[in-house]
């Protein structure tokens, strides 16, 4: 009989879920036999595990943080001699754990087992209050480096130096990710990381963080918002990287994920006005979407079709647009498609008032300035700036009736379109 083989990754997840349900099942009989240290090894396996891709691990981290916490509630004193249990106890406060339970370890610990000067840091972390602390979390993180608590208090050290020092925040995070390699804590870091590069940073740099995050943790419950980043990072940072950098970052995706984000930024670019990189993600977008139902193509042509209005093929890219019917577009890209058209109708809407019909002396379509009329002989010289040099601004009340209702069509259509964008925009 043939015997089905699970991945690697999975028996292991599976023994270690099996220690934590047998020890729990031991903590039941006999709670001293149980050490917070080893409880918390098993923890810190699911939590891991659920960033590199097993979701299914999720509700077991659940089970695992609320064991945990019962088992630090009841544990005598005596066991934090042991300094495993008193870090297991910090980074269980840290790893999404009770922070109550930290407050009720450090309120019990007359023998001096906690180090005061971490603990109150975590617990005003831990109530919202980490900007009071950042100096002195920070001046921390060099002493606790290579321990057990130390990635863990850089990456908080980082959250909290964020808002006023985002390259200061930048070391804390690299310290971080580089002393706890593929776990979570170097996914929030290498995260972290990126987001600072979109907003402050370097965008070649943001880009290596983004690799290091697509080979390592794509399959994390975070990794949409890493999409978004990336996306933000390529739009905002575009004249400042090379077109290959963004692909050669999106080619380490499968091609779902490598298609979603194209069609992020072929939007987000359309609406920032940078026509080069959304053609380019619109286009590649679209060649995934080969052998995809009609439906699911229909935003790569949109997007193609919006970069292409201001180039020679805006006939083709005004017939492909109102080409997509309603239902294949959601309605944050109908108000796009619909405020892209009518600009581009107005570009191709051939001019209603011709020349002849200016009061002499206006302005034409062209922009060329007509004629003036002849001075009478023996009239008062122009004034200076007057004569062929000159391009008089139209009054509207000398315009012919042709003229006037044209610019206010115009101008009533220009008011169409800021209001559609306007409502683009309130949907972002």
């Amino acid at each position: 009989m043939m015997r089905m083989r699970l991945p690697k990754r999975w028996v292991s997840l599976l023994a270690a879920v099996s220690t934590f349900v047998g020890a729990a099942e031991s903590f039941a009989q006999s709670p001293d036999n149980l050490m917070p240290y080893s409880m918390l090894r098993s923890l810190q396996f699911v939590q891991d595990s659920v960033v590199l891709g097993d979701h299914s691990a999720a509700e077991m981290q659940r089970f695992m943080l609320t064991t945990i916490d019962e088992r630090l509630r009841d544990a005598p004193p005596s066991i934090f001699a042991d300094p495993r249990n008193v870090d297991a106890a910090l980074i269980y406060a840290m790893s999404g754990g009770n922070p109550a339970t930290l407050e009720l370890l450090v309120a019990k610990d007359v023998d001096g087992n906690f180090d005061t000067r971490v603990a109150d840091a975590l617990r005003k972390y831990l109530s919202g209050r980490g900007t009071l602390i950042a100096k002195g979390l920070g001046a921390m993180v060099p002493e606790y480096r290579k321990t057990r608590i130390g990635p863990y208090l850089a990456l908080i050290s980082g959250n909290v130096t964020l808002a006023q020092d985002p390259v200061a925040a930048l070391k804390f995070y690299d310290i971080a990710r580089l002393e706890a390699p593929g776990t979570i804590v170097e996914e929030a870091a290498l995260r972290r990381s990126l987001a600072i590069a979109v907003e402050d940073g370097d965008a070649t740099q943001g880009f290596k963080y983004a690799q290091r995050y697509a080979r390592r943790f794509l399959h994390s419950p975070y990794a949409s918002q890493f999409a978004d980043l990336i996306v933000a990072l390529s739009v905002r940072r575009y004249e400042h990287i090379e077109e290959a950098t963004i692909t050669d970052t999106v080619a380490l995706m499968d091609a779902d994920r490598q298609r979603e984000t194209y069609l992020r930024m072929a939007r987000m670019a359309t609406v920032a006005g940078k026509e080069k990189l959304a053609r380019m993600a619109a286009t590649r977008a679209k060649d995934l979407s080969t052998g995809l139902p009609v439906v699911d193509g229909a935003p790569a042509n949109l997007y193609e079709s919006l970069a292409n209005i201001g180039t020679p093929d805006i006939v083709s890219a005004i017939k492909t647009i109102t080409s997509i019917p309603d239902e294949h577009l959601s309605d944050r890209d109908k108000i796009l498609r619909d405020a892209a058209k009518a600009i581009a109708e107005e570009v191709v809407r051939p001019p209603v008032a011709s020349a002849a019909s200016l009061q002499p002396g206006t302005t034409g379509w062209e922009g060329e300035a007509t004629l003036p009329v002849a001075a009478a002989p023996g009239s008062e010289p122009q004034a200076e700036g007057s004569g062929v040099w000159r391009n008089p601004t139209p009054v509207m009340e000398d315009l012919s009736p042709e003229y006037k209702s044209t610019v206010s069509s115009g101008r009533s259509k220009l008011d169409e379109i800021d209001a559609l964008l306007k409502k683009e925009g309130s949907l972002q």
